[in-house]
């Protein structure tokens, strides 16, 4: 039987195909060369995940194209991890750089908080004057630089629908500008074999148990990594720490006292450990806590993904362990605050408004545990409701990449 999400993607291909957009270079055309832009840190499995999410679609979506990649980290096992899974892309090193934009045909920004290689676009069109691309980013504002430089691009894919409106605001007259999900959306990074020792040695069963993200307002970046002490930032965590992670206790305790179900408090940037055991697992009940696993250490995006893949479902302040989540079918509950940017929003984007909390307002954070509990409870609907979700993700994604492929045959 053909699932609801593949006869979704086969119906949208059969469409583009009808309009008479092709979804990949014909075998006999010149082969293209695109250079990715991404990998932007490591402390971070989410802005791991930008990554190998976009380089999935490449792969599977624009054939007989060649790929190479111009990280800017991808230390601490993360080169490694994606030599393994794509070992056909060329990770460029800087000496390699000048030579691999000569031979490049197209530039393509990966998903991001903002333009975040700005120079290096700018670099790219300078040196070049070849076209350029962007998936996926969230636009926070728009400076007269920046108009300038995005007005230039083939097309530019928001990751919210927030940030395509305050585009068109602004202005910028890329003549192609639409939604198009986060990257990391098509994550299929695994450690299977450190996700199940892991599960065993803390007795954590495949779908008996639920996964919760603390984050403070900002991500103390001074303390894992050579980043300056920002005294206006550390303050502001200070003073809603409490405020924000007690809803989350809430649910957890709902969760472990309502269900069989443990919690999981994990991480997905280095910071997150121990704001987890400070503010969530120390905080809990005692009987709740013989529920509740704590993990201490960080992880990498594949090993992070393996278990998520067998829980019931996630919840807590972070996006891209959500996002992640609903790429592969897993239930996620996003809560978010005025201090991230509009990238929540794409909740919505999607079908997921019933899973999106604005911590900043009170009526909606009364409803966290109640929906966190009907995750629980309610394991199928809520599978089913992701799959729905990710089904139209994968429509966008479709879309994205094929337009690509258009600017390339051009």
């Amino acid at each position: 039987m053909i699932s609801r999400s593949n006869f979704l993607e086969k119906s949208f291909l059969a469409a583009l195909s009808t309009a008479g957009i092709q979804t990949s270079l014909s075998a006999d055309s010149k082969k293209k060369t695109v250079i990715l832009r991404s990998s932007w840190q490591t402390v971070n499995i989410g802005d791991i995940a930008h990554t190998p999410g976009v380089l999935h679609l490449l792969e599977k979506y624009c054939t007989n194209v060649t790929v190479k990649l111009w990280p800017s980290d991808t230390r601490n096992g993360v080169k490694e991890m994606l030599q393994a899974r794509f070992p056909q892309v060329e990770i460029l090193e800087r000496s390699q750089l000048n030579q691999a934009m000569k031979e490049a045909d197209f530039l393509l920004h990966g998903s991001g908080p903002s333009l975040v290689a700005r120079r290096d676009v700018k670099r790219w069109v300078d040196a070049t004057n070849k076209p350029f691309g962007v998936f996926g980013i969230t636009l926070g504002s728009v400076e007269q630089e920046q108009k300038d430089l995005l007005s230039k691009a083939e097309f530019i894919f928001f990751r919210d629908s927030k940030s395509l409106a305050l585009a068109k605001k602004n202005g910028i007259t890329s003549p192609i500008m639409e939604f198009g999900p986060d990257g990391a959306f098509a994550v299929d990074l695994r450690d299977e074999s450190k996700a199940k020792q892991f599960l065993q040695s803390n007795n954590l069963k495949e779908g008996n148990f639920m996964c919760c993200i603390p984050r403070l307002r900002y991500t103390p970046y001074w303390k894992i990594k050579n980043k300056p002490f920002n005294k206006e930032r550390h303050l502001r965590n200070e003073e809603m720490k409490e405020h924000d992670h007690a809803p989350l206790r809430e649910a957890i305790i709902a969760v472990t006292q309502e269900t069989d179900m443990k919690i999981l408090i994990c991480p997905e940037d280095k910071s997150q450990m121990v704001i987890g055991k400070e503010m969530l697992y120390d905080k809990l009940p005692e009987e709740t806590k013989k529920k509740v696993v704590w993990r201490e250490n960080y992880w990498l995006t594949n090993e992070a993904l393996s278990v998520y893949t067998k829980s019931a479902g996630l919840f807590g302040l972070e996006m891209h362990s959500p996002i992640m989540c609903i790429g592969n079918e897993i239930p996620a509950v996003v809560c978010r605050f005025h201090e991230q940017t509009s990238k929540g929003y794409m909740w919505e984007d999607i079908g997921l408004n019933d899973w999106l909390f604005d911590m900043d307002q009170p009526e909606n954070i009364k409803r966290i545990t109640s929906t966190v509990l009907d995750i629980a409870k309610n394991p199928l609907a809520a599978k089913q409701k992701a799959k729905q979700a990710k089904a139209r993700v994968k429509g966008f994604q479709v879309n994205m990449t094929s337009k690509l492929l258009h600017t390339l045959k051009a």
